[in-house]
């Protein structure tokens, strides 16, 4: 059999060809070891066990957690054979395992995104009180997704609720959760809220919720978000980053909408206290006018009483000073012939006088005048 020469780039490429075709994607597990970076844009490190040592080269890019030396982590990678014959693995994806790891990686983009103050509260926005239009992100098939939409339901109806339907664990959860938030951000009516939603789990079905480009994301928001991701004691920086962190999917569905028989019941409460109010303020304003009616009542009879004595006080006065009084007693009223009154001065001899008394009209002439002497 005859043997064939190949040039050492030629061997190296069918090499490749080769791997290509038997393991296009491998996913290896491994302790971090000899982690760099250089010229801020290729990442570095080898992978190791008890038994190998594998390098390991990406794209700073395609980095999504922090690295450090002694972390355990998966890779998804080719397998390839350098140009200087080197055995490496190209690294796609990179996540922590183990919760030491994955604590770790935590705590180093923690500190990271804290000192940009992406966690600080005066960043942080109000939720709107009602809203009508809800934007929700989550899987669809889980059951955190149904608790919340059940609790929303059962607390107020009547919201347009718009849901991403998207995969919350696993490598490619924090893209589509990233994908779904500028959806709804680039949206021309935009919802009220967005709502990032998943039950419990563990620490690795979690872990896509401490991804930075997904954290940055939703910090980034032009929406107010909420998210409410794993049980009460579960702590993600997607839920630090939000505008509000609730413990669980149903505290997320509590916090945006109020239970309408709560509402109800203080309604119902208010509006009883208001009418005992105005019920209270009508009888006493009812007692007031009532003793104010007395008053003027008492007022109006004390000045009527006055009124009447004194009305009868000129009548009497008056009755006194009729003419006709004066005749009931004796005296007569004397006239001149033309029927007017006279005074003494006036009369002469000879004058015709008539005079009146109580029962008779008598006609007489004067004999006589005499001046009294007073």
């Amino acid at each position: 059999m005859e043997q064939v020469s190949i040039s050492v780039g030629e061997c190296v490429s069918l090499v490749n060809q080769t791997l290509e075709y038997a393991f296009p994607t491998l996913i290896v597990e491994g302790e971090v070891a000899s982690f760099k970076v250089n010229q801020g844009k290729y990442v570095f490190f080898d992978l190791k066990d008890e038994e190998a040592t594998i390098g390991c080269f990406m794209m700073i890019f395609s980095l999504r957690v922090p690295l450090e030396d002694g972390m355990r982590v998966r890779v998804q990678a080719s397998p390839k054979l350098t140009q200087w014959g080197k055995f490496s693995l190209t690294v796609r994806e990179v996540w922590p395992v183990g919760e030491g790891s994955l604590k770790r990686a935590f705590d180093l983009l923690y500190a990271k995104l804290d000192k940009e103050g992406l966690f600080a509260e005066e960043r942080k926005r109000l939720l709107p009180q009602l809203p009508a239009r809800i934007g929700v992100i989550s899987s669809k098939d889980a059951a955190g997704y149904k608790d919340f939409m059940t609790i929303l339901g059962q607390r107020w109806g009547g919201i347009d609720i718009q849901v991403a339907h998207v995969q919350v664990q696993g490598t490619g959860a924090p893209q589509q959760i990233i994908r779904a938030l500028n959806y709804f951000n680039e949206q021309a009516d935009p919802v009220e809220i967005v709502a990032i939603v998943r039950g419990g789990g563990s620490a690795d079905d979690l872990a896509a919720f401490n991804d930075e480009p997904l954290v940055r994301a939703i910090a980034a928001s032009r929406i107010p978000t909420i998210v409410g991701v794993g049980h009460e004691v579960d702590t993600s920086l997607a839920d630090l980053v939000a505008d509000v962190r609730a413990a669980t999917p149903s505290n997320a569905a509590e916090i945006l909408v109020p239970d309408k028989r709560e509402i109800e019941a203080n309604v119902t409460h208010l509006v009883g206290g208001m009418i005992r109010s105005l019920e209270a303020k009508v009888s006493r304003m009812y007692h007031t006018v009532e003793l104010q009616m007395r008053t003027v009542g008492a007022i109006l009879d004390q000045q009527s009483t006055r009124v009447t004595n004194k009305f009868r006080s000129l009548d009497a006065v008056l009755t006194q000073l009729n003419p006709r009084t004066a005749l009931r007693r004796g005296y007569a009223l004397v006239r001149d012939s033309g029927g007017g009154m006279i005074r003494s001065q006036e009369v002469k001899k000879g004058d015709m006088l008539g005079i009146e008394t109580e029962k008779y009209h008598i006609k007489t002439e004067v004999k006589d005048v005499e001046r009294k002497n007073t």
